[in-house]
């Protein structure tokens, strides 16, 4: 049977850690998986920073020892605050609850992604890449669905598949054929990003180390490379970017946020930008679904958070970890798809959740006390530690104490009521410019 005559099991819209994973793991199953997949790689992707809960993930791939050769080891995520005189506190992982995590990587997104899409391949998943996915038909039935998709030589196939798996991304394909996409009302944040040569690192075995810089607009990434490079990108408020003068180039402007973070002009003093710099916008949105009776959405196609945790590709690849099982169990026993999807639901849900909470609250002054004065009573900096691990979809017992680490929170909020106040309506007030924004663009 051709390509173009087949019913595929599953159709992968993304080739992505997401999609990849996804392709993977149900390839393995003995499932006809066909990966659609846009761009031709290696290409170039932002978030290059991981999480130690992101090598059990590798394992299970079967791809752990590909990546620790093109990684930088990361042992523990840095905080630089100027509210507290540009001190820097650093969070070792090994500090964690569970002390079988101490370390991840920083990559190149190109050569990570490349690694896990080939595996998919390798494991009997059919990638097509130059393949964009324009829309998708489904059945009345429930039973199939069809992809238009368009292959970079301009030629136009139609891909049945049984089951649908949107791992698009930011291009968020199903939640816009649907219109679930929305704006974090709660969040909302745009980027600047470049490369840089001959950034000053830490010394040692903490050279790899990931540092957030929180500045006056919102805060920094410095992400230190394998290959020498440094990422450097600044997450800020959407009004922050449009205040861009006139005839000012993007990397003029990059440079002068740059100088509004002295620590982080001091490390890149002697650098050299090699890259262009890049900017996005409405940076954080989520869906209103994550699934329908023969489809579901996985990582960034579902939802975007503020990247300061690192936990997009963790999350991305989690997702369809939980994604094989539904999908798994939907065409095995379709009675226990509508079980089986709720508890997809669930899974994909949680993760963005629970890094949210902090995320929301990321630039608050109680939020950065606590950060740069971490305590352990109750096991809270533990618990902490083992959040910004991602060891959160297991049996590591941290809710007990991130609850307690949230109650000091409110109360110590409390008690700086004015300061708190202050920065409650800073936030509301850039959170309204950006809605207002969005709607005069529309």
């Amino acid at each position: 049977m051709s390509e173009a005559t087949q019913t595929w099991d599953v159709a992968v819209i993304g080739g992505g850690p997401a999609g990849s994973t996804a392709a993977t793991l149900l390839a393995d199953r003995g499932y006809r998986v066909r990966v659609l997949e846009k761009a031709r790689h290696p290409r170039f992707h932002i978030g290059e920073s991981l999480l130690p809960a992101n090598l059990r993930l590798f394992e299970r791939l079967g791809v752990a020892d590909e990546v620790r050769a093109i990684g930088m080891v990361k042992l523990a995520a840095e905080f630089v605050s100027p509210q507290h005189d540009n001190r820097m506190q650093r969070f070792l992982f090994a500090d964690a609850w569970d002390k079988s995590m101490p370390s991840a990587y920083q990559v190149r997104r190109s050569e990570l992604d490349e690694i896990l899409l080939r595996n998919a391949a390798k494991h009997g998943a059919h990638v097509s890449e130059g393949c964009r996915a324009r829309d998708v038909v489904f059945a009345a039935d429930g039973a199939s669905a069809t992809i238009a998709a368009e292959h970079d030589d301009g030629r136009i196939e139609e891909v049945r598949a049984r089951f649908v798996v949107d791992a698009s991304g930011r291009d968020t394909l199903l939640a816009n054929h649907f219109k679930t996409k929305r704006r974090n009302e709660r969040h909302n944040s745009s980027a600047l990003y470049g490369h840089f040569s001959n950034a000053r690192r830490n010394d040692g075995q903490n050279e790899g180390n990931i540092t957030v810089f929180w500045f006056e607009h919102g805060w920094f990434w410095f992400i230190p490379l394998a290959d020498g490079a440094t990422s450097i990108g600044a997450v800020v408020w959407p009004a922050y970017l449009k205040r861009r003068p006139k005839g000012t180039s993007l990397e003029t402007f990059f440079r002068e946020t740059i100088a509004l973070c002295a620590p982080l002009a001091e490390r890149l003093k002697d650098a050299e930008l090699i890259s262009e710099v890049h900017a996005t916008g409405n940076y954080a949105y989520t869906g209103d679904m994550t699934h329908g009776r023969n489809f579901l959405l996985l990582g960034d196609a579902f939802a975007f958070i503020d990247p300061v945790f690192s936990s997009g590709v963790m999350l991305a690849m989690q997702s369809a970890f939980a994604g094989a099982e539904a999908i798994d169990a939907a065409l095995s026993n379709p009675a226990d798809a509508p079980a089986a999807l709720a508890k997809f639901d669930r899974d994909v849900r949680h993760g963005p959740r629970e890094f949210s909470w902090f995320i929301y609250r990321m630039t608050s002054p109680t939020m950065r006390d606590l950060f740069m004065g971490p305590r352990n009573p109750l096991r809270m900096k533990e618990a902490l530690l083992s959040l910004l691990a991602g060891d959160i979809f297991g049996t590591t017992p941290i809710w007990r104490s991130l609850r307690a680490f949230k109650g000091i929170y409110y109360i110590t909020a409390a008690l700086d009521w004015r300061n708190s106040l202050r920065a409650y309506r800073q936030r509301r007030r850039h959170l309204s410019d950006a809605k207002r924004a969005e709607l005069s663009a529309n």
